[in-house]
């Protein structure tokens, strides 16, 4: 019997995980960060190595697999990392790192914004349209010496080199940032499904450039704990004046950022939003026009609808229909109209999801009513008129349901009072009965508005159809996807650090490692054959990252240092480095490192 396996003597040859690092480090490289990074910070000329290589290298560790600074070093060492970079794993301490944060911060937007305009160059990106979109990232640690912050903008008049811009804009404005803007705020925000009541946090506000090859995250800032999505969007475009210089672009936001000041900032900047609103604001020119407005259905579909139609599904074929009503706002601070247009927005299938939670609002209300009712007319525990209160406050505040109702407590006669049975055990004689009433009228009336939503566009009609600019407005999803790969795959949170400075400066470099994901995912869609399968097509960077998790290199120790062998690639993964136009990790270490002595 011939044997194809078989067992060989202990070998004395290690193996380092090189693994993603085969693609993370040429596409460093190509965005020039280490290069950036330096024209930036000055060189301290004690340190043994320049920050924008010790930054870069973290940017790697972030990326590859996020690791606290205290392990960085390990992580170097156990991937090959302090091979490419040069850097012994024991200069890799996280004072060390901790001081390239500290250099990093004062420079923060400045460096962000160089590598955005060069990947822009470098790869040829267009930055006229972007989403923005803020979310929030949590914080553990006690954090006493986070203080409230002067903001972005300043309005004062009080600051150098105000601009002046043209009669009727905003005058007297600064934007401060890097060295002149301290760190975001870290404290307590609005809970969320995933921050509990009293979680310390900050705002990212991430812009995200999207096309046929899906997002691409390019810039961002970050907003104290407390602030709301306003105060974010108006600092992110002073932000992106500054330091992008971008003009006539198109902002898609959500409509926590709506505001007319909003619509005329951009509109400033030579500028256009395409914004969704609040339905509250836009409810009463809806009700006015409603008879008048003309529906049409929208192109738009995503991708499961288009699927169900494709293969014939049964389940529900939802679509929406749009209607334009040409309108004019009047911002209320400085009087200042600007017009636009309301597109008012159908969705077949938010009228079901909103009629089914209201639904369901209304059965737990009713229910939480029901037992109190139940408990009062025996006279139980917490019966009494100010225990109900406190009870009805947590049952109906913050519900928008609870505007159908009403309850009272009233005071029963001395009739009543004769006729009551003798109290149970544990419960007393009852002195109210609770009575509640259910508006279904009301209910009726809301649910004629279930499915319509309202987005505001200013951008000229010979520029975007409604039906186009609803189409790109949804593409807003993908700036969701963004958000939660930054705080999934790149984990930024939870996060520890010992200074407010040193989170934020972090958090910023973490915002280029974002850029650097998407980046390599955008690279590959592009170089795919139109012809490929869709799932070719919409390869993504965790997929390709993960291709090459089991690629190794081999270390020999011998009397004169370390000798490095790299291992073959596997078909799929020379494939991908062809595709990227990468070089191979057996190319870059020929090139990196001498030959061993003859």
């Amino acid at each position: 019997m011939t044997a194809f396996t078989w067992y060989g003597n202990q070998s004395e040859t290690e193996a380092c995980q090189f693994g993603a690092l085969a693609v993370i480090s040429p596409l460093i490289e190509r965005m020039n960060v280490v290069q950036i990074i330096n024209r930036h910070i000055p060189a301290d000329q004690q340190a043994e190595y320049d920050y924008g290589t010790t930054l870069s290298l973290l940017m790697a560790a972030r990326l590859y697999s996020p690791v606290a600074l205290s392990n960085v070093a390990e992580w170097a060492k156990d991937t090959g990392a302090d091979i490419l970079w040069d850097i012994p794993p024991e200069k890799l301490n996280d004072d060390r790192l901790g001081r390239a944060l500290d250099a990093f911060f004062p420079q923060r937007h400045s460096i962000l914004a160089h590598l955005a305009l060069h990947v822009a160059r470098e790869f040829e990106v267009p930055l006229q349209e972007m989403h923005y979109d803020p979310t929030h990232l949590l914080f553990t640690g006690a954090y006493e010496n986070a203080q409230a912050r002067e903001g972005v903008m300043d309005r004062s008049g009080n600051g150098p080199q105000q601009p002046q811009q043209d009669e009727g804009k905003q005058l007297h404005e600064t934007v401060r940032s890097d060295n002149e803007l301290a760190a975001a705020h870290i404290t307590k925000g609005r809970a969320t499904d995933d921050a509990p009541k009293g979680s310390l946090m900050v705002h990212a506000g991430i812009c995200t450039m999207v096309d046929e090859f899906g997002p691409l995250a390019f810039f961002g800032h970050t907003v104290d704990g407390n602030q709301n999505g306003r105060t974010a969007v108006d600092e992110q475009l002073g932000l992106i004046r500054k330091h992008l210089k971008l003009n006539r672009m198109t902002m898609f936001s959500d409509r926590g950022t709506f505001s007319v000041g909003h619509l005329l900032r951009l509109k400033d900047m030579d500028s256009y939003a395409v914004c969704s609103a609040p339905w509250g604001e836009f409810k009463e020119l809806f009700q006015k026009h409603r008879k008048t407005l003309t529906w049409k259905t929208a192109s738009y579909l995503s991708i499961e609808q288009q699927r169900r139609r494709d293969t014939g599904s049964e389940l529900p074929q939802e679509h929406y229909e749009l209607a334009v009503l040409r309108h004019t706002l009047q911002d209320d601070d400085s009087g200042r109209e600007i017009k636009c247009r309301a597109i008012f927005v159908f969705s077949t299938a938010d009228q079901k999801v909103v009629h089914k939670q209201r639904q369901k609002q209304i059965d737990r209300i009713r229910e939480g009513l029901e037992k109190t009712q139940r408990n009062v007319a025996r006279g139980g525990p917490y019966s009494d008129e100010a225990s109900v209160a406190k009870r009805m406050s947590r049952l109906l505040d913050g519900k928008d349901a609870a505007q159908y109702f009403s309850w009272q407590m009233v005071k029963l006669t001395k009739r009543e009072l004769k006729q009551l049975p003798p109290p149970g055990r544990g419960c007393r004689r009852p002195t109210h009965r609770f009575e509640f009433t259910f508006d279904a009228k009301a209910v009726k009336k809301a649910e004629k508005d279930d499915g319509y939503s309202v987005i505001v566009a200013t951008v000229p009609q010979n520029q975007g159809s409604a039906d186009v600019l609803f189409t790109k407005f949804r593409q807003q999803n993908y700036s969701e996807l963004v958000n939660r790969s930054f705080k999934g795959p790149l984990a930024v949170r939870p996060v520890f650090l010992h200074t407010p400075e040193r989170v934020e400066a972090l958090v910023f470099l973490m915002l280029a490692v974002l850029m650097l994901y998407y980046l390599l995912q955008r690279l590959y869609r592009q170089s795919v054959p139109s012809d490929a399968t869709e799932k070719e097509q919409r390869t993504t960077a965790r997929t390709i990252l993960s291709a090459f998790s089991s690629y190794c290199l081999l270390i020999h120790r011998t009397r004169l240092g370390r000798e490095v062998q790299p291992t073959r690639l596997t078909t799929r993964q020379r494939e991908i480095l062809q595709q990227l136009g990468f070089s191979t990790p057996a190319q870059i270490l020929s090139k990196r490192l001498p030959r061993p002595p003859t």
